[in-house]
């Protein structure tokens, strides 16, 4: 029953995609592709617990909520007239001429595919009718941890960068002199304790999702995408990348006497 659902979310999803790409095309600035993103994962489990709600639905929808809003809230507030990110400037020259119209299947259509097949668990979680159990806690807890670090981890962030004195600095201190991406680490938390409610709600193959998404994090959109030129724009990174594990947070190897750096 729960997989004959999982082809109806892609509706919602292209319906979202469909209109963030025409507010993109007025604007010629994607950017609001990143606050879509938590977002399509928010409608499509509500897609799912409203079409048959199973005993999680209640509980999961609420984290999905918890993470999705948050997070789309704080991409929002960051990206709010700002010029368009240079990720997607670069993916506009290597488009080009057309990219406003190829954007639709380039960006926001391709986004909307793998949330939708990320969101595997979701769907097996809250259509399920299977009892709870020990897995489920340590789902839940693993949500909730991936939620608090990734959360800290912006808000360390933020703070730092709308401080003018640390213009051109390295934030080397809190959650991110453990980790170069402490935010990444978190969510890629959370989304393991979503594949672990779905493996309590009886599917393994719901672990392909986190396996996914730590992929993403790890080698497409995330640390190898955002440290391909860093340290050459900013030299002190050079330092940081040397002395702090990029992704699982690990004591960092140096400190300098301050305990921070350059950026």
């Amino acid at each position: 029953m729960a997989w004959m659902l999982w082809p109806q979310a892609l509706i919602p999803l292209g319906l979202m995609a469909l209109m963030a790409w025409f507010y993109s095309f007025m604007h010629r600035n994607v950017n609001v592709v990143d606050s879509l993103w938590s977002l399509f994962f928010l409608a499509a489990a509500l897609t799912y617990v409203g079409l048959s709600p199973g005993t999680r639905a209640g509980v999961l929808l609420i984290l999905v909520a918890l993470w999705a809003l948050r997070l789309a809230i704080h991409l929002a507030r960051r990206n709010h007239g700002k010029s368009e990110d240079r990720r997607y400037q670069a993916i506009r020259r290597n488009n080009s001429p057309g990219f406003e119209w190829k954007s639709l299947y380039i960006v926001f259509g391709l986004q909307a595919v793998l949330a939708w097949l990320i969101s595997l668990p979701l769907l097996v979680a809250a259509t399920s009718s299977a009892p709870w159990n020990a897995m489920d806690g340590v789902g839940i807890a693993l949500v909730l941890a991936g939620f608090a670090i990734e959360a800290v981890a912006d808000w360390q962030l933020t703070r730092f960068r709308t401080s003018p004195e640390n213009r051109n600095r390295v934030l080397d201190y809190g959650l991110w002199a453990w980790s170069r991406h402490p935010n990444y680490f978190g969510e890629a938390c959370l989304w393991w304790g979503f594949g672990l409610m779905g493996v309590a709600a009886g599917s393994a193959w719901c672990l392909v999702a986190p396996m996914l998404m730590t992929g993403l994090l790890l080698k497409v959109s995330g640390v190898n995408l955002l440290e391909k030129d860093i340290a050459e724009r900013r030299p002190a990174y050079r330092e940081y990348l040397l002395n702090t594990s990029a992704f699982i947070p690990w004591p960092p190897r140096q400190r300098n006497a301050s305990g921070r750096g350059g950026q």
